[in-house]
């Protein structure tokens, strides 16, 4: 029997990678490393740092269940406070000294004599591992706009998601491009310092008042001091992230959440926005909950501002000083700002590195042929002693604190069964994932994302072959599951059992493209 470097692996330090680690460390797996690309941990609040930077649901329901804290300064708590909280965990929790910072891993390959992992990271090392935990999540990667002449752009350029604090916008001519979360906070954050703002949108997003307030001294104090009252605050902030995507989103023709919370937005925007016209620009022409919402009490204002110009006619290229649209007029720009995303369902991302398992079976390949999917988000067949925290049909929209531990408790009761029984090699069966496929697939009738609306939505939630790979589930579901799922699910094999003479392929039914239902 092979040994390697380390029993588990998890690529990404992000909370995801973070989670996994502290509940393997308190499952009894300490022989861990995590592999971060960046020089600072924290995942997506360590490379988002641009204005007005926010958690997007109650800060009660946006941290774990066993590490709740008290010291947010508002509802919605800021970036940077996201990002304490990220190394008050990694402290606390001793995972820093398990960390290898700048190792971005580049391709994974799955040894299938020993049953190990090997991982290439960038810098042109490797290290093997027995288990794999793919913790990249997916808003990760910037994605830059596909428009002529960005390249040219003679001024300066930047993405949301690599703000360059250099840059003082102070007295600027400044465009965005893009109308998403990202944007929506940015946008009220720094129009009261620039010397004009051109927004350039191309769908305009369903924007809901944001139930946000300071906390101050004496609610902290309650929070931390009398009995009941955290416990009172997460029940109800899940309650309402409950309410407002997983079951607004998958039981939409059963509920009336989502025509509900329609009407909320139009009445906010009603009392926000003065000009009709600009109202009207504002106004999405599809149902609430085919792309993702946002919540603000500040960006819809904006457009109210003599200095803030609201631009809907699509972009034709971007000269060497500014925006040029279809109708020939040239929008003169300093500062040119890209909240245009990342890339989610795609090819880069959907793995975020290369995958080869059992036959040198590539996973993208797979995932591009056959459509996304693995069960219960976590494994995937033909790639043994791989586990990912945020894989297709994992995500039930509900906080990502919830899906990590979730998913960490997968893949625990998975690694302490193959302990348990000496096995080397865990892998998930054909007849599993189809059988969880075939469920999810089956739901997707109830879902809100179907209506004939959503092909006007331009939203990151659909791949390639017009999946929507969230996880059709209430989170109570999803937590059981975790804790339920039959072990016969996974084939479980000593090292002593020899791979020879095994098809090394992916099987045919693995081939097979299930109907849309």
């Amino acid at each position: 029997m092979s040994f390697p470097d380390h029993e588990v692996a998890i690529i990404g330090g992000g909370f995801s990678g973070i989670g996994a680690a502290i509940l393997l460390d308190k499952a009894g797996f300490g022989d861990f490393v995590v592999l971060e690309e960046g020089e600072g941990l924290g995942g997506a609040w360590h490379w988002n740092t641009y204005p007005g930077v926010a958690v997007d649901i109650p800060s009660f329901s946006y941290q774990f269940s066993f590490e709740q804290v008290a010291r947010w300064s508002r509802v919605y708590a800021p970036g940077n406070e996201l990002k304490a909280y990220a190394e008050y965990c990694v402290d606390k929790y001793d995972i820093r000294r398990r960390t290898r910072l700048g190792a971005k891993v580049v391709a994974a390959t799955f040894e299938e004599e020993t049953h190990l992992w090997r991982l290439d990271t960038a810098d042109g090392a490797s290290i093997t591992a027995r288990f794999v935990i793919g913790a990249t999540g997916v808003l990760t990667q910037p994605k830059p706009p596909d428009i002529d002449g960005l390249a040219g752009f003679r001024g300066t350029l930047m993405h949301t998601a690599r703000w360059d604090h250099e840059v003082d916008l102070r007295g600027k001519r400044a465009a965005i491009v893009g109308t998403g979360a990202s944007a929506v906070q940015v946008i009220p954050s720094i129009a009261p310092d620039v010397e004009h703002l051109t927004v350039f949108q191309r769908t305009p997003i369903w924007c809901l008042p944001k139930p946000d307030t300071t906390l101050s001294g004496p609610a902290r104090l309650a929070l931390n001091r009398l009995p009941g009252v955290k416990r009172l605050a997460r029940l109800a902030s899940q309650t309402f992230v409950e309410l407002t995507f997983p079951l607004a989103a998958h039981f939409h023709r059963l509920l009336p959440t989502a025509s509900v919370g329609e009407r909320i937005a139009r009445a906010h925007l009603l009392r926000a926005v003065r000009d009709p016209a600009t109202r009207d620009k504002l106004t999405p022409d599809y149902a609430l909950g085919c792309k993702r919402p946002s919540f603000s009490n500040d960006y819809l204002p904006t457009f109210n501002r003599p200095d803030v110009t609201l631009e809907t006619t699509a972009i034709s290229a971007i000269t060497e000083r500014g925006v040029r649209t279809a109708d020939g007029t040239e929008h003169p720009v300093d500062v040119l700002i890209l909240a245009t995303g990342f890339k989610v369902f795609e090819k880069g991302n959907m793995p975020a590195f290369t995958v080869r398992g059992t036959g040198g079976n590539d996973l993208e390949k797979f995932w591009h042929e056959n459509r996304f999917q693995a069960y219960q988000g976590v494994s995937v067949p033909g790639f043994p002693n791989l586990f990912t925290i945020l894989g297709p049909y994992g995500y039930n929209g509900s906080s990502y604190f919830n899906l990590i531990e979730t998913q960490s408790a997968h893949i625990v009761r998975c690694l302490t069964h193959a302990r348990r029984i000496g096995a080397s090699r865990v892998e998930v069966t054909q007849e599993a994932n189809d059988r969880y496929f075939r469920t999810m697939l089956g739901r997707r009738r109830h879902q809100v994302f179907f209506q004939d609306s959503c092909s006007l939505a331009n939203s990151y939630y659909f791949d390639e072959n017009g999946d929507v790979p969230f996880r059709a589930s209430p989170t109570l579901e999803t937590m059981l599951a975790s804790h339920r799922f039959p072990l016969r699910d996974y084939t479980f094999e000593p090292p002593s059992r020899s791979p020879a003479g095994r098809n090394q392929g992916v099987s045919n039914a693995s081939r097979m493209t299930l109907p849309l239902r």
